[in-house]
């Protein structure tokens, strides 16, 4: 074997890089006291041109996990922020060990496929999708691209080849859906102009006769309608979208419903939060992040699609270097956008597996659980105001002390101060004009004491 790029005392080297693994799972198992800041030995480090001789492994290794350590970390307790991944241990090993393999599951892959579509199987089962294809993908922006190209080509049969000439096409969704949804309209020729933003209601969902009035409008305009998307679980407020409401308008006009469910969707197999859901089995394509709130690794996405040859009518194609062949079923590239296809399965697979349907159910209920005792500590607490009552782990609040002049810049400045901190990580955000912090529990290591002490630091840097 050439000697060139083969690593020496591999074992070895794996055992140090083991060690840091189990460092940093034991740094994420308690909250620490600050972050902490970029030293100017890492700026040098990281300024330096390439290298053109080898270094010694392990201090690379350690170099790397420093720069980790002093990086803005998901998995820590207290990381409220935004919807971030928890790194799930049994997740990140199977990344590990996909990584080794590098299977690509752009082509038959053998047992690979098997294991990705049980994964698909699995989530729909889980979430209450149903009989269920789908495809795993890299995040929810391109499963949402994926499903309404699908929904593209059953609204207007051949766009793919001929484009966009010919009858305007439109799409429709909550005004508080994640901006995924109308890159697809840029991406897919829509038109981010045709996406018709419908107004909500008092749970900050789409309001179903509004949307149903748009579609009537557009078609007799002359328009064709590609989807509705549906949001189950907003990424603002966590809000989810009636779906047999919508279900309803789409099935009397032959009209796509996609569920984004990138965040929210494990919350359908609570019982608490499971009744919110409800028309889920009536949508056509539906998206789950599990690198989100099925707390495995980034990336990992799950489209699940009702029609199988939906996504083949979308994607399917034959070349010289990707022949077919004919008693076997497509390609996974026939279905989907990427040539390279990591087994992001996997890790989810081993979650399941390991640790049970049951298991990682009980955690959702915690994360319910967390997000509904923030909400109540913010109504004993003096000075603090929730926006609105969590319908999943999100919520957005605001530090309202007496006398202060203008609390959008007082609460933007706290949340700055609250990142600069670093004992607790919360966003800023914008509710119905009003700047907020916002929270969202989606983290397997968060227990009761880390939502208590959320308010305790708010509380403390706003008096300083």
């Amino acid at each position: 074997m050439p000697e060139g790029l083969r690593l020496h005392d591999r074992e070895g080297i794996l055992r140090h890089a083991e060690g840091l693994i189990l460092q940093a799972w034991r740094s994420f198992d308690h909250a620490r006291p600050t972050q902490p800041p970029v030293g100017d030995q890492l700026r040098e480090l990281l300024s330096m041109p390439v290298p053109e001789r080898p270094s010694d492994p392990r201090a690379c290794l350690d170099a790397a996990a420093q720069v980790l350590d002093v990086s803005i970390a998901q998995p820590r307790p207290r990381y409220f922020a935004y919807v971030g991944s928890s790194g799930l241990e049994i997740g990140v090993l199977g990344d590990a060990l996909m990584a080794c393999h590098d299977v690509n599951v752009a082509v038959h892959a053998g047992g690979a496929d098997l294991l990705e579509a049980q994964v698909v199987r699995w989530v729909g089962e889980f979430v209450g999708f149903g009989a269920t294809d789908g495809l795993m993908a890299s995040g929810g922006t391109i499963s949402n691209l994926t499903a309404l190209c699908a929904a593209r080509e059953r609204a207007a049969p051949g766009f793919r080849e001929r484009g966009g000439a010919g009858t305007p096409l439109t799409l429709y969704c909550s005004r508080e859906a994640h901006y995924s949804v109308r890159r697809a309209a840029e991406v897919l020729g829509i038109g981010g102009g045709n996406v018709r933003a419908i107004p909500v209601d008092g749970d900050r969902r789409i309001d179903p006769q509004v949307c149903a009035d748009a579609i009537d409008a557009d078609v007799r305009a002359g328009m064709a309608p590609v989807a509705v998307v549906a949001t189950t679980g907003t990424t603002l407020t966590g809000a989810v979208d009636a779906l047999d409401a919508l279900a309803d308008v789409c099935a009397e006009r032959g009209v796509w419903l996609h569920a984004d469910g990138a965040y929210g969707l494990p919350a359908a197999a609570t019982a608490t939060a499971g009744p919110l859901f409800a028309g889920l089995d009536r949508t056509d394509s539906a998206t789950v992040d599990a690198h989100k709130w099925l707390y495995v690794p980034k990336a990992c996405s799950v489209l699940l699609v009702r029609e199988p040859r939906s996504l083949v009518a979308a994607f399917a194609h034959n070349e010289s270097y990707m022949p077919h062949v004919e008693s076997e079923p497509p390609h996974a590239v026939d279905r989907t956008l990427e040539y390279s296809r990591p087994l992001r399965a996997l890790k989810l697979w081993l979650a399941f597996s390991v640790h049970g349907a049951a298991a990682i159910r009980a955690a959702l209920e915690r994360n319910l659980e967390e997000a509904r005792l923030l909400h109540a500590l913010i109504a004993e607490r003096p000075h603090f105001e929730a926006v609105h009552a969590p319908q999943l782990s999100a919520l957005n609040f605001r530090h309202a002390p007496p006398g202060a002049a203008d609390l959008d810049a007082h609460n933007l400045r706290l949340a700055h101060a609250i990142q600069e901190d670093g004992r607790i990580y919360l966003a800023p955000s914008v509710v119905d004009g009003v700047s907020c912090l916002r929270a969202c529990f989606v983290n397997y290591r968060t227990t009761d004491d880390d939502v208590r002490a959320l308010l305790d630091v708010v509380e403390d840097l706003a008096t300083r």
